[in-house]
């Protein structure tokens, strides 16, 4: 039988205006080991074996609902995520990393060579929009917009100096409540600020003008309803400015807390954010990340 090894990275997704536009991998990894077996399914989450539930399991479904699109008949799964790095329920795309991890398994076992947009396609088909699996498959910071059944993608220019510093703590915020609070409509205006944030975004990246990033990630269309979820955000946001960022956002809907500082200040950057946090009521941590600009890959 057939046994595969995928490695996946997390994601930040909208990235300050780029509300389920923006997306960008990073260097922090789930790892899953897939086997197609005779026997009743089995699934394993780092060194825990799920006994109830199972089909419940996001990754389970994927690989399942990839492998039933394609007409595949199996009898049974082993699924063992041998690597648990990415948090849950934390604003680092842990739901799209099981989604492309599993199709990219299940594409593996049947052998049926899915190209990377039928790829990206069905992964959002099943989570609902594009910003995070894209770059999850593909790597990268990357644009992407549905256009009915299909999805456009633009990789955007990184430069290399720059490091995202991921500030996560323990309680969680849930993307239906994240998304509750958000308004139904918003003033001309709003939309105006964002759009022009969004498009001096992508051509400060490009052409390296770091100094413009600060005003590039500032947004007016989920970040101030999203802010009140996240306990301590100003606080943070106030001192991570005294110690060196060039921009900060809310990674995905929350709950981590995202600063971009450039690579000669970031271990001083680190260390000045670590006992900051540590004194705060709530417990965080704090992770220097690199992007990824592989995405999604069979080891």
């Amino acid at each position: 039988m057939t046994k595969v090894n995928i490695r996946i990275p997390a994601t930040t997704a909208n990235m300050g205006p780029g509300f389920d536009t923006l997306g960008m991998a990073l260097k922090l990894y789930n790892e899953m080991e897939v086997e197609e077996t005779n026997n009743e399914t089995e699934i394993y989450n780092c060194g825990t074996k799920l006994t109830e539930n199972f089909k419940d399991n996001l990754i389970y479904k994927t690989i399942t609902q990839t492998m039933d699109k394609y007409g595949y008949d199996y009898k049974g799964l082993k699924i063992n995520v041998t690597k648990c790095d990415i948090p849950m329920s934390r604003g680092l795309g842990s739901s799209s990393a099981c989604i492309v991890g599993g199709i990219r398994a299940a594409d593996s076992i049947m052998n049926t060579n899915m190209s990377l947009e039928d790829i990206i396609s069905f992964a959002t088909e099943i989570e609902g929009h594009p910003d995070n699996v894209v770059p999850a498959a593909l790597g990268g910071m990357v644009i992407s917009l549905k256009i009915k059944d299909r999805i456009n993608y633009s990789r955007v220019k990184l430069p290399t100096q720059l490091k995202f510093a991921a500030m996560i703590p323990t309680f969680e915020v849930s993307t239906a409540l994240s998304r509750k609070v958000l308004p139904e409509s918003y003033l001309k205006e709003d939309c105006i600020f964002n759009i022009s944030r969004s498009a001096m975004l992508i051509s400060a990246l490009n052409n390296g003008e770091l100094d413009k990033l600060r005003i590039c990630f500032e947004d007016r269309i989920h970040q101030p309803y999203r802010k009140k979820l996240i306990e301590d955000y100003d606080a943070i946001f106030e001192y991570v400015k005294k110690f060196g960022s060039i921009g900060e956002f809310i990674s995905g809907s929350g709950s981590t807390l995202m600063a971009v500082v450039k690579d000669n200040n970031a271990d001083e950057f680190i260390s000045y954010m670590k006992n900051f946090l540590n004194g705060l009521e709530n417990s965080w941590k704090i992770i220097l990340l690199e992007p990824d600009l592989e995405g999604a890959k069979v080891l």
